[in-house]
């Protein structure tokens, strides 16, 4: 059965009627055509899938479409603005802090809420930050590298 479910997705305000069960991940690849969030393990554990849910890191494989009723999402999609790329995107390329890439959305999108939260985060808080982001090809110290090269960009 079809819920009516409002939200808005990278600015955009939106209204679907799907059943509301449904996890966030699906109806963002499925019925908005957004790509960038993965599906990697669809248990919340690898952090392929991780959105921005009013401005906080969210894993939308588990995340019901229903508990986003009301709420903002943003994807990786979303982060650009005017053509050019959030300097946490423009961190990992500098700091090649990608090598398949298919963690990376997650990643970006974890790093853009620790430094919304905390622009001056130590390591230590940067690892356990990304602790619930796996990258499968081990680039672990680009990532953390990117992230402070993010922080720095950010703070000025």
């Amino acid at each position: 059965m079809a819920d009516q479910i409002a939200f808005r997705v990278n600015g955009t305000q939106h209204k679907l009627a799907v059943d509301g069960a449904r996890s966030l991940l699906s109806v963002l690849r499925t019925e908005l055509g957004l790509t960038g969030p993965k599906l990697g393990c669809g248990a919340g554990q690898c952090g392929a899938c991780t959105v921005l849910l009013d401005d906080r890191a969210a894993r939308s494989c588990v995340t019901p479409v229903s508990a986003v009723a009301g709420h903002s999402v943003t994807t990786i999609e979303g982060l650009a603005s005017n053509g050019k790329l959030h300097p946490v995107q423009e961190a990992f390329l500098e700091a090649q802090a990608m090598q398949c890439g298919y963690c990376t959305p997650g990643m970006i999108m974890s790093t853009v809420s620790l430094l919304r939260r905390n622009p001056h985060p130590s390591e230590a808080e940067i690892r356990d930050a990304l602790a619930g982001n796996l990258c499968r090809c081990a680039v672990y110290q680009r990532i953390l590298s990117a992230v402070q090269r993010a922080a720095q960009k950010m703070s000025g």
